[in-house]
């Protein structure tokens, strides 16, 4: 890091606005600190910016009495700083400005371990330190503001999501999802979580079919159970009729295939998401469960852990330009309702709702109790909170549970 600041001081601007108290030789280590003090001399000689050669020529022709191991530790050296890149100006203000504040913080410390040892009886030395450093503490920064321009700001919020939901009462009120968002999902068991994603993903028209590259990410149930899934969502088939006809289920399901991939997570923390996110670069994300993931952190309620949880999933999404769907379970309260809230969410009312840009809540009939043939299709999305469109409400659809299949 230092030969980057030592890099970017060669630039006469960039000096000029960190000369003197703002970049004390005390930052550098002692050898680079005497190629800063060649820095400070050619920048007083010749008011311009300078190149790494010239520094080194300045330095060795005003050292003289170098021995020859010197000479090579020092040319080491200068080599390895024509190899960096100088950091970018509010960057390096930033990392010069927290080495100037240790710097000052030694001071500090050093005069108050003397004066609760007694060796210093005063604080006025205390006092001229900080007087002597002034407005140093926070060095002035240069930022480069963001582009406000109609165009850019239209551009950046897009109008239009790069990826729509198949759902059609859905889509009447919520187009879709783009890039850096946060969807939380919650329901109570055996209400249709895991087939709402393979819907959206898998489905006719979903997320794979419009061309995104689909992570689900998996620490419930087993990979392959939920595998199956997207393959009837995908085919529009039945196990027991992809059974009877697996080449037409293959004709349908491969297509969407090479866009899905799938795996069991269990035991794997939100970091190992990150990692994968930044190897395979997905569009889509599905933590199947969010809430499952391992805590890394020493948490002492349940509610902080998910919330952290969220946090990093929320991070990821941004800095990895994907749309993330976190699933989570929905506490008893509940059990047998239609019409639920953010509150419902399980070991965290407000934490993880705190981070999403839309929360969807999935409820079914209280009748409903998934006895095979006779289970109630009825299915209800709850819109609890919404940043991307602003709706909030209610809507209805069915779900085949033969073919995991989300209709309106």
């Amino acid at each position: 890091m230092e030969l980057s600041l030592v890099r970017s001081l060669m630039d006469r601007q960039f000096y000029e606005d960190h000369r003197g108290a703002r970049c004390p030789d005390r930052l550098f280590t002692k050898d680079v600190r005497k190629i800063k003090q060649t820095i400070d001399l050619a920048m007083d000689r010749y008011e311009r910016t300078v190149t790494p050669d010239e520094i080194e020529a300045l330095f060795m022709s005003g050292n003289p009495t170098l021995t020859t191991a010197q000479k090579q530790a020092y040319g080491d050296l200068f080599r390895k700083i024509k190899t960096e890149t100088p950091m970018g100006s509010d960057v390096a203000q930033e990392v010069l400005s927290k080495l100037f504040q240790q710097v000052v913080g030694e001071d500090i410390a050093n005069l108050g371990f003397d004066y609760v040892n007694g060796t210093q009886t005063s604080l006025e030395p205390l006092r001229n330190l900080l007087e002597s450093y002034s407005d140093d503490f926070t060095p002035d920064l240069k930022v480069e503001w963001d582009d406000m321009s109609m165009e850019t700001l239209l551009a950046k919020n897009k109008m239009e999501a790069r990826w729509t939901f198949n759902i059609s009462s859905l889509t009447r009120v919520l187009e879709g999802v783009n890039e850096g968002h946060l969807v939380e999902v919650g329901a109570r068991p055996n209400t249709g979580k895991t087939s709402f994603h393979a819907s959206l993903i898998a489905g006719p028209n979903g997320f794979a079919r419009q061309g995104a590259k689909c992570i689900v990410l998996c620490n419930e149930e087993a990979s392959h159970r939920v595998g199956a899934r997207y393959l009837t969502a995908a085919s529009g088939m039945s196990v027991q009729d992809i059974k009877s006809n697996p080449k037409k289920a293959k004709e349908l399901y491969d297509p969407v295939h090479q866009n899905i991939k799938v795996r069991d997570v269990t035991g794997r923390d939100m970091s190992w998401v990150e990692s994968i996110c930044k190897s395979y670069k997905p569009d889509i994300v599905v933590l199947d469960m969010g809430d499952k993931f391992a805590k890394t952190g020493g948490f002492a309620r349940q509610d902080e852990a998910l919330k952290a949880n969220a946090v990093h999933a929320r991070m990821i999404a941004k800095q990895h330009n994907c749309a993330i769907f976190y699933m989570s379970q929905l506490s008893a309260e509940a059990e047998g309702k239609v019409i639920l809230n953010q509150a419902m969410m399980e070991g965290s009312r407000t934490g993880k709702a705190a981070e999403a840009d839309l929360m969807i809540l999935l409820a079914k009939n209280p009748a409903s109790n998934n006895n095979g043939e006779d289970e109630d299709p009825q299915r209800y999305i709850n819109i609890v909170k919404n940043k991307l469109s602003g709706y909030h409400g209610i809507i209805t659809c069915n779900l085949d549970y033969k073919t995991a299949r989300y209709t309106a």
